[in-house]
């Protein structure tokens, strides 16, 4: 017996359809039911490759008594966060302002009549333990509350919905402090340098702000170019790189960087890409950081591409080892046994490989062995022989007969169907667009700097499938599912993509412009995302168009970076990158708007927003460099984060090159050594 989630297309939802559980998606309907029963709403929202929302959906999710309780007290609707971040986002930050922390699945209870929430959490166990309550437990008493206590919870409903209003209106700031950006660098390299106890993120936003920063002599306890070099040495030495397979993981559980939370996001490896690549550009020429962007590519094309051109979402964290196991185990996949070593490597490679990773006995994850490196450098071939076995072990094929790995789409087809190696973790094969597109934009900075056309064939592959399918009556859409575009996108959507356009552009610049459509696409997008997603009143963009979310308590404008960049500072580094291509300064005139609606929170909170700081540096240190495409690739390769080219065939006699800073252009450079430091003085300028 299935219930309504069982016609969804969402790979999230449509796991939940077995739950005894009368779950609704978020519609009309189920907030008119919920209302017209006076029942409050149960809304848990979370993703596929949520390892604590799997454990949940087996646990709470699935106890009868639970679900009795549950279908006759509430109306509870399940949301998957990937497809409705702006409904996401609202009730996150609700939760961190009831309980000062947040996570998924992300499990709140709303009036009935106008959605406002009035207790959280996130996993609640069936019986009590990790000091939480039992589930039936809580949702008893929150029933009582419900109806026993109209005055209280009429006053906490008011309370919370104010602060949540508040946080929604910033107050602009028309005079920019001049050192607002260097304020903003220092306080991101803090958080950047910081060493906790806990868990290891990439933190790329993070990451990428402090290797713009690394160009301006700043005086600081922690050493830029240090820190990011680190994060780099982190990234591609640590258990969060699958060594065998390529491609990161979401994080690891450890302050070492060895055990990762196993499931891979296409968010996080398309902006690591771009940051291996501009860390590499900017001078930290080090193997493993080339290592690891093939790698990654070479994992995105076998199981994250489908045969259009698109990318996947994820990948989760769990397998089953048989396909008699009731449950998944997490990290079955990516995991490797002493006996593993010692069976399928000869002597001399598994000597070779204790000499670069770290390989116990006793292993470092439940007796079993995640692959972490020792140092930096180039592996040798006994020890890319040894990956090559284990890849063939996990796969059932080497690496150089297998071109595509068939997703396994749901739990039944990784058991059911015949694997030549290991039962593959689950794929969520949705298209989402914003991750699609801080894909493409890694992949264009990754094939200009290695000189890889492959990456940049990838990455058009998946643009042109983004604007041939994602476009319905004239409106751009975030998702797709089998070639079926769903959910009007969101401003995430839209700047990410114009970003990812414009990356193509750069990467691309023939001698022929006609060859070139990028830039006039990315125009034609932000021509609809201004339309819809702009606020006139107060400036910046919301996460919905203004047509749209009609069921929202808030309307919010994203400006805080989280696992992905925020969507106004991407918007407002674009913004400027057009007006120097174009010579449009309407577009200025929108960024020095956006950048005041947030220059209050960028004081007051720093380093809540570090994209936002990025966004100010292109405002600050906008450069154009006009010169031939001859010139183009030795410049591009280089590290310079806020500068744009542009092809030019009428440059002045005996010139090569013109550089400009605004509306202002430096003398016509005569020699490539000329040019350079005329971009390396603008990029450097401390104004």
């Amino acid at each position: 017996m299935t219930n309504r989630l069982a016609q969804c297309q969402s790979l999230y939802l449509y796991k939940h359809a077995e739950n005894p559980i009368d779950w609704w998606p978020w519609c009309d309907e189920a907030l008119e039911t919920a209302k017209a029963q006076d029942k409050p709403i149960f809304l848990s929202i979370g993703y596929s490759s949520c390892h604590w929302c799997t454990v949940m959906e087996g646990e709470a999710f699935s106890n009868r008594a639970i679900a009795e309780y549950m279908n006759g007290n509430f109306l509870p609707i399940k949301v998957d966060r990937e497809e409705r971040p702006d409904i996401d986002s609202i009730y996150m930050q609700a939760l961190q302002m009831m309980t000062g922390q947040g996570g998924w699945p992300l499990n709140v209870f709303l009036t009935p009549d106008d959605l406002i929430p009035f207790y959280g959490g996130t996993y609640f166990p069936v019986e009590p333990r990790y000091g939480r309550p039992g589930f039936l437990e809580l949702l008893q008493a929150i029933r009582r509350y419900y109806d026993r206590e109209k005055q209280k919870l009429q006053a906490f409903k008011e309370e919370i919905l104010s602060h949540m209003q508040q946080a929604a209106v910033l107050s602009p700031k028309q005079d920019i402090p001049e050192d607002l950006l260097w304020r903003g660098f220092q306080s991101n390299l803090n958080v950047l340098s910081r060493r906790d106890y806990g868990p290891s993120f990439p933190m790329m936003p993070y990451a990428q702000l402090v290797l713009q920063s690394t160009r301006f002599n700043l005086q600081s306890q922690s050493d830029p170019k240090e820190a990011i070099a680190q994060r780099g040495t982190d990234l591609v030495l640590g258990g969060i790189y699958d060594h065998v397979g390529g491609g990161f993981h979401r994080y690891t559980v450890d302050p070492t960087w060895t055990v990762p939370h196993f499931e891979k996001m296409l968010y996080d490896n398309g902006q690591i890409l771009e940051f291996l690549a501009n860390l590499w550009s900017s001078g930290t020429r080090e193997p493993a950081f080339k290592r690891a962007v093939a790698g990654t590519v070479d994992w995105l094309t076998r199981e994250m591409t489908a045969p259009e051109g698109y990318f996947y979402a994820a990948q989760d964290a769990d397998s089953f080892t048989t396909p008699d196991d009731a449950e998944p185990e997490e990290g079955a996949f990516y995991v490797w046994s002493t006996a593993d070593l010692q069976q399928h490597l000869t002597p001399d490679e598994l000597k070779a490989l204790k000499t670069q990773f770290h390989i116990t006995p006793e292993g470092n994850f439940e007796g079993q062995i995640v692959l972490q490196r020792r140092h930096l450098g180039k592996l040798d071939d006994t020890v890319e022989s040894a990956l090559t076995k284990l890849f063939q072990l996990r796969y059932g094929t080497p690496p150089d007969g297998m071109e595509t790995f068939p997703p396994a789409r749901n739990n039944q087809e990784a058991k059911t169907q015949t694997w030549p190696g290991r039962i593959p973790p689950v794929t969520d094969t949705k298209t989402i667009v914003a991750w699609n597109s801080l894909m493409i934009s890694g992949l264009a900075r990754a094939a200009v700097v290695f000189e890889e056309t492959k990456y940049l064939d990838i990455a058009t592959k998946a643009a042109n499938f983004i604007l041939e399918n994602q476009w319905i009556d004239g409106r751009f859409h975030r998702l797709n599912y089998q070639g079926q575009a769903s959910v009007l996108a969101q401003s995430e959507d839209y700047a990410f993509f114009i970003k990812a356009l414009l990356d193509l552009h750069q990467a691309q610049i023939p001698d022929n412009a006609a060859d070139n459509p990028w830039l006039d696409l990315a125009i034609r997008v932000h021509e609809e995302f201004d339309r819809f997603v702009w606020s006139e009143d107060k400036g910046g963009y919301y996460n919905t168009a203004n047509d749209a979310g009609d069921d929202l308590i808030v309307r919010e404008r994203s400006y805080m970076d989280n696992a992905t960049p925020s969507a106004n500072g991407v918007a407002i580094a674009s913004l400027v990158r057009l007006a120097l291509l174009t010579e449009n300064l309407s577009y200025l005139d929108r960024a020095l708007n956006a950048l005041q609606a947030f220059a209050s929170i960028m004081e007051r909170a720093p380093s809540a927003c570090p994209t936002l700081f990025s966004a100010l540096d292109w405002y600050r240190h906008p450069t154009l460099v006009r010169t031939t495409t001859t010139q183009i690739p030795e410049l591009i390769r280089q590290y310079f984060p806020t500068c744009m080219y542009q092809q030019e065939t009428d440059l002045p006699t005996g010139s090569v090159g013109l550089v400009c800073a605004g509306l202002s252009c430096k003398e016509p450079a005569t020699t490539l050594e000329q040019l350079l430091e005329q971009i390396r003085t603008l990029q450097t300028h401390r104004n």
